[in-house]
């Protein structure tokens, strides 16, 4: 069995070590391969690490051996810091740190919800870009209404795109689903339209390098209405429309649960009907709640790192680890390194 080991910045998104502690626990028991290393400020990560019955450093390795290392910060990017800030005053910051364990080859992936700006730019500072790729791009992968999935790029890692950055999403979202579906991905591009004379011209130019491309099995325009229509296996965009649609979709997934949940358990007649007529109804709803798919790739670096919701509770965490240990056991950036050689052969 292959020994995988994670660096998870404790200290990230909106709870911090109180989701983090737990996840890190939690992934540990479901993924017997796994080895975390845990960065963070120490006390508060065992502040958390006692609710589960490790108040010290020798009792963690009494349980747990060296599945689990923790290394010390004192320092936290915030959320609200600027990229470029966060690449000045990163030293000493969980973020940086469990970075540097990739780089140094010392961890295989790391996993964040801290600050999604500080983010890509400290990882692409620490591992640099594979060879033919301009920016990196956030993916995840989505639900569709046949219980497949779909995986959509970019989600908000570069607000514009050109013609050449969303071909190589392309390239490298067909890479990273093949892994996942063992067969040639569907790429589509989305438009405001299917027809060929709609949309930007960047996304026509794309369109157009993509179907001279053999290697990527590209079928056309796809509309925001049908992303969850199971019609492409990869969508492509630029990160300000990928994340207005995400969001936008978490949003009114959420609403129709809250809704409904608001209803069914209603202390009225209504709600006893509705009890018994819907709550079936309620469950499948609930595997559309975004924690269940937490966990979007950075793609396009020489190392694997998974940026998780910053609002993300400790299921969601878990399943973002989840996503590392599969990205790690697929060696995703080598697969994608290898698809870009291949399709820029192609092109020349």
């Amino acid at each position: 069995m292959q020994n995988i080991t994670v660096a998870v910045d404790a200290m990230g998104g909106d709870f911090g070590p109180r989701v983090t502690v737990p996840a890190v626990v939690q992934a540990l028991s479901h993924f017997p391969e796994l080895k975390i290393i845990l960065v963070g400020k120490q006390g508060d990560i065992f502040e958390h690490l006692s609710d589960f019955g490790y108040s010290s450093l020798s009792k963690l390795a009494e349980e747990l051996g060296d599945r689990i290392e923790i290394v010390h910060c004192d320092q936290v990017i915030s959320n609200s810091l600027k990229p470029s800030q966060a690449l000045r005053k990163s030293a000493g910051s969980s973020m940086n740190t469990a970075i540097e364990w990739v780089a140094s080859e010392k961890a295989d992936a790391v996993v964040s919800s801290g600050n999604t700006g500080a983010l890509m730019a400290l990882s692409r500072r620490h591992l640099n870009l594979l060879p033919g790729i301009e920016r990196p791009a956030l993916v995840s992968a989505l639900p569709t209404k046949t219980g497949n999935f779909t995986w959509m790029l970019d989600l908000g890692a570069n607000v514009v795109s050109s013609e050449e950055a969303l071909f190589q999403f392309s390239v490298m979202g067909s890479a990273l689903a093949e892994q996942h579906l063992e067969r040639q991905p569907r790429v589509a591009l989305l438009n405001i339209g299917v027809e060929d004379i709609k949309g930007v011209e960047r996304v026509k130019r794309c369109a157009e390098l993509l179907s001279q491309t053999q290697s990527v099995n590209y079928i056309g325009y796809i509309e925001a209405n049908k992303l969850f229509d199971d019609i492409a296996d990869v969508i492509v965009c630029d990160g300000f429309t990928g994340n207005s649609c995400l969001k936008a979709s978490e949003g009114t997934a959420q609403f129709f649960i809250e809704k409904l949940t608001s209803s069914i358990m209603s202390p009225s007649i209504k709600g006893w009907i509705g009890r018994k007529l819907f709550s079936g109804l309620l469950k499948e709803l609930k595997l559309l709640n975004p924690d269940q798919y937490n966990g979007a790739s950075l793609l396009g670096l020489r190392g694997i790192v998974i940026k998780s919701h910053g609002s993300a509770d400790v299921t969601a965490v878990v399943n973002a680890i989840g996503e590392a240990v599969h990205e790690v056991k697929r060696r995703v950036p080598s697969r994608i390194r290898d698809r870009l050689e291949a399709v820029l052969l192609e092109r020349h």
